[in-house]
């Protein structure tokens, strides 16, 4: 299988596949998310999944990138269709987002009219902007001081208002939240509390190794000599014991949650 760009949007996957996932990357890394989400999106296809990858420059409206990315997800799914790349058959669509992508595909769960068979939610986080972008807070403290406002430059949704659309208006009922133990900018608990007490019993959360950066983790090609020496054994088990460990712990926690039946 091989990535193609269709409607703006990166596509790799099976001809009939199990299941469609919207993926939508973080913030810094989500304008390439078919390279910088390479081994994940790949292993997702490799289960059966046609995954769908938008991507998107970042801005301060969260709002406008939620529908503009839903609409190029709709574009490309009605190009599939098109191009009989999949059959008119009733497929479940998941939405799988890491950072900024969570938050993005619950502001999507909100909309009217969107159906999702469920969402994976990996290190969500919804930090204003004086946390999340640098420098952002000096700004801020300058801007206020020249106009004697409290006139911060905010998203939108800022993040206050951003639980409260969760909480009036996701429809989403089953949710997979993914923590990593050693992710210090995660907000995964503060989510849980809010989706566990609207659809209760429908909502599981993970805790497992890894960083914040870990989705992004890639199987690089290690070039060996005519013969295999110990240094190039020890660099294949750096490989595949610390470089792919935690991501492929996520991927079988991910997989486990999309099919529970096989389980």
């Amino acid at each position: 299988m091989d990535w193609q760009e269709v409607a703006g949007n990166w596509v790799i996957g099976p001809k009939n596949p199990l299941g469609i996932i919207h993926f939508l990357g973080g913030a810094f890394v989500a304008a390439a998310p078919h390279v910088t989400y390479r081994w994940w999106l790949e292993s997702l296809a490799n289960q059966g999944y046609l995954v769908v990858a938008t991507s998107f420059l970042n801005t301060l409206d969260h709002q406008a990138i939620a529908q503009t990315t839903l609409a190029s997800f709709t574009e490309t799914l009605e190009e599939l269709y098109g191009r009989s790349r999949l059959k008119k058959r009733y497929l479940p669509i998941y939405g799988i987002g890491h950072s900024m992508g969570c938050k993005l595909h619950l502001l999507i769960g909100a909309m009217a009219g969107v159906e999702r068979a469920g969402n994976i939610l990996v290190s969500f986080n919804n930090f204003s902007t004086n946390k999340a972008i640098p420098f952002m807070e000096q700004l801020n403290q300058i801007n206020s001081s020249w106009n004697n406002l409290s006139s911060a430059i905010e998203f939108t949704p800022t993040p206050e208002e951003t639980k409260q659309i969760i909480s009036q208006n996701y429809q989403v009922r089953r949710n997979l939240l993914v923590k990593f133990r050693s992710d210090d900018i995660d907000q995964t608990r503060e989510l849980s509390s809010i989706l566990i007490n609207k659809f209760p019993a429908m909502v599981t959360v993970k805790i497992l190794p890894g960083s914040h950066i870990t989705p992004t983790a890639q199987d690089f090609a290690w070039q060996t000599g005519k013969e295999f020496s110990p240094v190039d054994a020890i660099a294949h088990w750096v490989k595949q014991e610390v470089l792919l460990k935690d991501i492929k712990q996520l991927q079988q926690e991910v997989v486990k949650w999309l099919q529970p039946r096989f389980s």
